[in-house]
């Protein structure tokens, strides 16, 4: 039988590299609001003859807009992300890309002012912390019956807080390279790695109880490592199967719904690992550490 938990340390120090460099790549490169957060406007457009990129750059200068951020979807469409804008100034940008570029049809608009933004984003940040305190209010409770509950629901929420450093640090060096920005699709996004995470989680800590209630092995870190082993194949296949959903999100839905597909792509492939190696880790090492420190007083109490 395969002992992972016997190599838990290569596990954490790689979970640790991921860690470290994720925060470094957040300070490096950062996170770049969209308009959903920071305030602005999105205009998204079809031209019937699609311009170059840097042509629609230049002339979006010429128009009075060197803040506008352009992307570029696989459908087609230009999604330009301006300063806020009036309906007028709209409808006067429209005129002068169509004088450079012919005839363009308007796919989308939004417009959010700073202070709906500035609610937005406390509203963003509430709902990941609440998951995450439901979480391992959740999971200490529904392992109540056993042997320090509050374990489990730890090393579940830690399971969690790993998952979105790393998906916010690699998300922040996809972002510099392409330009991408932080909406409240990216939100849901996250709380959908979250969701996932638990539940793969909870699956290899439901086996972990299973196999402790019965007895199936001599010590509590045996038990664990069995545990994983029995869900191993499981957990992969799951995360295979739901990695396949995202990529026709990523391949045939478009730019909507980009950072979605993105950040679970990445959750998943995060998620499954520390689901598997880290989280149950977590458990075996607080338990080792418990039985260290109360070896002196068990010792003192049969002297």
């Amino acid at each position: 039988m395969p002992n992972f938990i016997g190599k838990r340390n290569i596990f954490l120090i790689i979970s640790g590299l991921l860690v470290i460099g994720s925060i470094l790549s957040l300070t490096i490169f950062g996170l770049k609001s969209g308009i959903d957060f920071s305030a602005g406007s999105s205009l998204t457009v079809k031209f019937d003859i699609a311009p170059a990129l840097a042509d629609l750059n230049a002339k979006m200068r010429d128009l009075g807009h060197p803040e506008a951020v352009i992307q570029e979807t696989g459908s087609g469409d230009f999604i330009i992300h301006l300063s806020v804008v009036t309906d007028a100034q709209k409808n006067s940008l429209e005129t002068g890309l169509e004088t450079s570029f012919g005839a363009l049809t308007e796919e989308g608009f939004e417009s959010i002012d700073p202070t709906i933004a500035g609610d937005t984003r406390k509203i963003a940040a509430g709902a990941i912390a609440l998951a995450a305190v439901g979480i391992l209010l959740y999971l200490t409770y529904a392992f109540r019956r056993m042997p320090k509950p509050l374990h489990y629901g730890t090393g579940a929420v830690i399971a969690l807080i790993h998952d979105v450093i790393v998906v916010l640090g690699i998300f922040a060096i996809l972002a510099s390279v392409f330009h991408w920005e932080i909406d409240l699709v990216f939100v849901i996004g996250i709380l959908a790695v979250l969701g996932y995470t638990v539940n793969n989680t909870v699956v290899i800590y439901d086996r972990i109880r299973e196999n402790v209630l019965r007895g199936v092995a001599p010590t509590f870190e045996a038990t664990v490592n069995r545990s994983v082993v029995e869900t191993v194949v499981r957990s992969m296949n799951t995360s295979f199967t739901t990695i396949i959903a995202v990529l026709a999100l990523m391949l045939f839905v478009g730019a909507t719904v980009e950072n979605l597909a993105i950040v679970m792509f990445i959750g998943i492939l995060v998620g499954t690992y520390d689901s598997l190696f880290v989280a149950p880790a977590i458990l075996v090492i607080w338990d080792n550490f418990d039985k260290r420190r109360l070896a002196p007083r068990v010792s003192r109490a049969g002297t």
